[in-house]
């Protein structure tokens, strides 16, 4: 599991960016991904899957 912080979360279209603590990498992330309801800053665990477009983030909890 890898820890990230919300960066930006539209609850209206369902999508929004995790930054990934350990790599500041920046991971897509969409509703069907979650396990939790998310909104921005808050800290999360989740795990990457290879989308359309590169990793996604999916299995999205709150810490």
């Amino acid at each position: 599991m890898n820890n990230g912080i919300v960066k930006f979360f539209n609850s209206e279209k369902g999508f929004g960016f995790i930054k990934d603590e350990s790599s500041n990498q920046e991971y897509f992330v969409h509703v069907t991904g979650l396990i939790d309801e998310i909104r921005e800053n808050d800290r999360v665990t989740f795990e990457l899957k290879e989308g359309k477009k590169g990793l996604n983030a999916v299995n999205v909890k709150r810490a």
